[in-house]
């Protein structure tokens, strides 16, 4: 798995396991309901003005999101 691929499925999860609706998340965030969900299936990922902002909103560590945590490949 690349770290495009596990940049997503980290922000997917972030996202599924907050206690927030898409629709509030998007609220919060600014943006249509429909961007949500193309972040959770991994259609399309944020700009990083928008993941900082939302990892606000999950409160969730932006490192984490990012994989800072991983050995580079």
């Amino acid at each position: 798995m690349n770290i495009l691929e596990q940049i997503q499925l980290r922000l997917a999860s972030a996202i599924k396991d907050s206690n927030l609706s898409q629709t509030e998340i998007a609220r919060r965030l600014g943006v249509k309901h429909q961007q949500i969900s193309c972040y959770v299936h991994g259609i399309k990922m944020p700009a990083l003005d928008t993941l900082a902002k939302l990892c606000k909103i999950l409160d969730e560590d932006t490192n984490y999101i990012l994989c800072q945590d991983l050995p580079l490949e």
